[in-house]
């Protein structure tokens, strides 16, 4: 969304981030055309004071989480740009203030546009949707399981867009993580139909949008009724 609540076209976007000369999205940019693509991402809006942080606090209903939005800050919590969990209007005002002073400490320079603010979704079964651009075979989607598994056991598999459902429901059924995913010691099953319909609705929109070069959903939360990312990344090709 722009200043007046009018959602750009992924074009306009593109256009904006080229512009000023950044090939990375920022999170309520990729949000919005994600959003707008059917894909399951929770609305979030950027503020630009500790006054319209509140109100937009107050619209996404409390907890609410806030992000610094920088395209110099890649890495927003080890600069203390990442509050969670915040409650009142006072921890919102207070945290505003916090994220951007620690940023501006930490990352001399650094351009700040604002801060994005999102109501805090509640903790599923996390796993990762993603696309990357292959040299030879174009885009290719990816699907694991999301925060440290990805990272320590690399378990994750891949087909080349365009997905068919089958191709959706054979990515979830092939990782080595499935039994998480079917519930296992008491834990409720997650909605797999749910994540199904995100891989093929982020097919389909790396699919009309070749700009893309690669697209991050993590940690995308599964529950037993539903899935939502709660972060989103969109690196566009050099134009």
């Amino acid at each position: 969304m722009n200043r007046k609540g009018h959602q750009m076209s992924f074009e306009a976007v593109v256009a904006k981030a080229r512009s000023e000369g950044r090939t990375l999205l920022s999170e309520v940019e990729a949000k919005d055309v994600l959003r707008e693509a059917g894909v399951p991402v929770t609305k979030t809006t950027l503020a630009t004071s500790a006054d319209e942080a509140v109100s937009q606090a107050e619209a996404a209903g409390y907890p609410v989480v806030l992000k610094v939005v920088s395209p110099d800050i890649s890495h927003k919590s080890d600069a203390g740009g990442v509050k969670l969990n915040l409650k009142s209007a006072d921890d919102v005002r207070s945290a505003y203030t916090a994220i951007i002073e620690s940023c501006q400490k930490h990352v001399p320079g650094a351009k700040i546009v604002g801060v994005a603010v999102q109501h805090m979704a509640p903790q599923g079964t996390e796993v990762i949707v993603g696309m990357t651009t292959d040299p030879q075979f174009g885009p290719v989607m990816m699907f694991g399981l999301g925060g440290i598994m990805v990272e320590v056991l690399k378990d994750v598999s891949f087909r080349l867009v365009p997905l068919e459902a089958k191709d959706a429901r054979q990515m979830i059924g092939e990782i080595k993580g499935k039994p998480i995913l079917d519930g296992v010691r008491g834990q409720p099953a997650a909605d797999t139909s749910a994540l199904e319909d995100a891989l093929l609705k982020v097919s389909a929109f790396v699919e009309s949008h070749p700009d893309v070069a690669e697209l991050d959903l993590n940690p995308m939360f599964a529950y037993p009724d539903g899935a939502i990312a709660v972060d989103a990344r969109i690196l566009i090709r050099e134009s």
